[in-house]
């Protein structure tokens, strides 16, 4: 085979092959807020949220695979009441001083046609691992109008059991079920 017949080739074979490859996205943390919903003595609904966020995704629509890492500095946990989210520091709840994050780390990521739709993965609190699935409610890539850079973003959801991670304080008055949510932006890397 000729030289340059073997090289057209190989870039003929290698180009839709890169054309498919993940691509890698940095969470935006002043655009990401992970945020819960608990029962507070029945009475009503506590929200609260973490203001500090890291984490990478990646993400290969065509391949339909993807992967989640994000790290929430439970220190950064915010009810609007400064006394109660010195509370959720303690050791009482997220014992920030001796577990400073609270992480989540994929298994799978599952696509309902070219769209992520959930992403089964283990949450971390406390040093206690268990599996998580969250529920995709809301995906979307472009460029951002502002710094016209690709990016994605997503809403997702889950419920868990406080008490499966040893956050017992407070049962059965504070509820043990809790809906987190997380709003997410990344940028392209």
């Amino acid at each position: 085979m000729h030289k340059p017949l073997f090289i057209a080739l190989v870039a003929t074979v290698a180009l839709p092959l890169s054309a498919f490859a993940a691509d890698s996205y940095t969470v935006d943390p002043t655009h990401t807020f992970p945020h819960f919903h608990i029962s507070h003595l029945g009475f009503s609904t506590l929200q609260g949220r973490f203001d500090k966020t890291s984490g990478t995704v990646t993400l290969d629509r065509a391949a339909k695979t993807g992967s989640v890492e994000i790290s929430i500095e439970s220190a950064s946990v915010s009810t609007g009441y400064v006394k109660r989210d010195e509370h959720l520091k303690s050791p009482d709840f997220f014992n920030a001083a001796e577990f400073p994050a609270i992480t989540y780390k994929s298994t799978a990521m599952h696509f309902k046609g070219g769209t992520p739709a959930s992403v089964d993965g283990n949450l971390t609190i406390l040093g206690v691992t268990k599996p998580v699935t969250l529920t995709i409610d809301a995906f979307n890539c472009g460029t951002n109008p502002m710094s016209k850079k690709d990016e994605c973003g997503a809403a997702a959801s889950a419920k868990i059991k406080r008490s499966d991670f040893g956050v017992n304080y407070g049962l059965p008055g504070v509820g043990d079920d809790v809906k987190l949510v997380f709003e997410i932006e990344a940028i392209k890397n």
